[in-house]
């Protein structure tokens, strides 16, 4: 089983936060100074790219970092609930609100709020939340009475604010508290050396939880697609496709990884033969290759092996492969590829 180079830097609270490249690094380098400046941070980045792993350095690396860590996804709330999220509510204030409640801003005093998907606040939340920053005090929802607190704001987002304030759905004047520092964080596919890393990392840690003593190894042809693929999941993405990997693997390598579960294996089966019996299928003649070009003449090679180990199997897709010397989902790849 591999081992991870002892040059990589780790979250201390998110293992997952791992990364040898000299983006990752610089970019860790900025969240670490930055961590020691009370003042709100912007992190932008694309999806799965991990930014509330970065918003919980920041805070860790903090003067804050023994008192509360607190996270709210805006996106995952409708508007109507957010600002009872961030500032809570008095009793009375609604139907249903039997008692004063604390909202994440009361939660998080002394410490940090993280505000992912910060674009998709409201507008008037956006103000409540400008005098928060400015002046350290709001009113809950049904409330008169002002409340204090002191909370250091980190937000991210992989919108363009700059177009949303254009555009009038993002305030100005909080995009101007808020950006003391922007943060950009890489994209895996620009982290050259983090993908292998990483999925060692993921699959042993898979193979652990399924128990097995030890993790299976990436072939280089797997070790190749995992470097070429375009990752718009980013590290999410490659802890699934990892994952998915390590657990259908049958051996102690993996040849093959699957970028899309969603594809159906039936997809291009003609609904007129589904109940033929799959003795239909005849062996065509093998074509002259030589008086082919290249490409065509290795794609009607592959489909004549296919045609040919299928009626050496009885039709056995699994044995099938085995004759040819690939895994099952190597097969299954050329069949549906040549459609047969």
């Amino acid at each position: 089983m591999n081992h991870v180079p002892s040059n990589y830097m780790s979250s201390s609270v998110g293992a997952d936060a791992l990364g040898q490249s000299e983006l990752f690094l610089s970019f860790q380098e900025k969240l670490s100074r930055v961590a020691a400046v009370n003042r709100p941070v912007l992190l932008i980045g694309e999806r799965g790219t991990g930014k509330e792993l970065a918003s919980a350095r920041l805070h860790y690396l903090s003067q804050r970092w023994q008192e509360p860590f607190m996270a709210l996804n805006s996106a995952a709330l409708s508007p109507a609930l957010i600002e009872t999220e961030l500032f809570g509510h008095e009793k009375g204030a609604f139907t249903g609100a039997y008692q004063n409640r604390k909202g994440r801003f009361e939660a998080a005093d002394n410490g940090t709020l993280f505000l992912d998907e910060i674009g998709s606040i409201p507008m008037e939340v956006q103000e409540k939340i400008l005098r928060v920053v400015e002046y350290g005090c709001f009113e809950r929802v049904g409330g008169a009475s002002p409340v204090e607190v002191d909370v250091r704001l980190i937000g991210a987002t992989n919108a363009d604010l700059l177009d949303l304030t254009n555009k009038g759905r993002f305030k100005k004047d909080l995009l101007d508290r808020l950006s003391f520092e922007v943060l950009f964080l890489p994209p895996l596919r620009e982290r050259t050396g983090d993908i292998t890393l990483l999925a060692d990392h993921f699959a042993r840690r898979m193979a652990f939880e399924l128990g097995w003593e030890e993790a299976p190894i990436f072939s280089d042809k797997a070790i190749e697609r995992l470097n070429s693929h375009a990752w718009p999941g980013n590290v999410r993405e490659l802890k699934n496709v990892v994952e998915r990997a390590v657990f259908r693997s049958d051996s102690g390598v993996i040849h093959d990884v699957d970028f899309n579960p969603f594809q159906s294996p039936y997809m291009h089966q003609p609904l007129d033969t589904i109940h033929q019996p799959p003795a239909t299928l005849q062996s065509e003649e093998p074509p002259d290759f030589t008086r082919m070009p290249l490409k065509h003449a290795v794609k009607a090679l592959e489909r004549h092996m296919v045609q040919t180990a299928m009626i050496s199997s009885r039709y056995n897709q699994k044995k099938a492969a085995d004759l040819l010397g690939l895994t099952y989902d190597q097969f299954r790849g050329l069949y549906r590829k040549h459609r047969i």
